[in-house]
């Protein structure tokens, strides 16, 4: 089936997309080749438009139409972030110390890992970089004549210290 212009008396196929109001590219007529060269040279869309109207216009469209906000303004999005950024809505630094909730937040795998290691959860990094030296020359199979068992043992030792580095280490 055919859509036939818009244009009045007109019975050439309609094909091309006119606009039927300013601001509404949804409500359009169709119209054939030869009557939408007329509407597009007729068409002005600043039409029924004072000085005033067509500056603000133009000016909007460097952001798309979108309401902006100043910089130092209350409702601009880094200010009302940074509002709410010191908010304590968990109340960590109220209610308790700020190792029980680090504590809290620890993977079981970081637990598993500082076992290994022969640590608790308290644990700092740098207390953490020292006891994998310590462990790792006495566990050494250099130091303990090749034995398997303590190969075996410095591997899980390594695994633990490289998960932790993952997690806790210094980035």
């Amino acid at each position: 089936m055919k859509i036939i212009c818009d244009w009045e008396n007109c019975k050439e196929q309609g094909v091309y997309k006119a606009p039927l109001e300013r601001d509404n590219s949804k409500r359009y007529r169709l119209l054939c080749l030869n009557h939408i060269k007329i509407f597009n040279k007729n068409w002005n869309y600043f039409e029924n438009m004072n000085d005033q109207e067509i500056e603000y216009f133009i000016k909007s469209d460097l952001t798309w139409h979108k309401s902006t906000k100043k910089f130092g303004s209350s409702e601009n999005f880094f200010n009302v972030l940074w509002n709410n950024a010191l908010e304590d809505k968990l109340n960590i630094f109220k209610t308790s110390s700020f190792k029980e909730f680090k504590k809290a937040k620890m993977s079981q795998t970081d637990r598993d890992a500082l076992q290994v290691m022969e640590l608790n959860d308290e644990t700092k990094w740098e207390q953490i970089h020292l006891k994998f030296k310590e462990l790792v020359k006495k566990y050494h199979p250099d130091k303990n004549q090749g034995s398997k068992k303590y190969e075996d043992k410095l591997k899980k030792i390594t695994l633990a210290y490289s998960q932790l580095k993952k997690t806790l280490g210094k980035k």
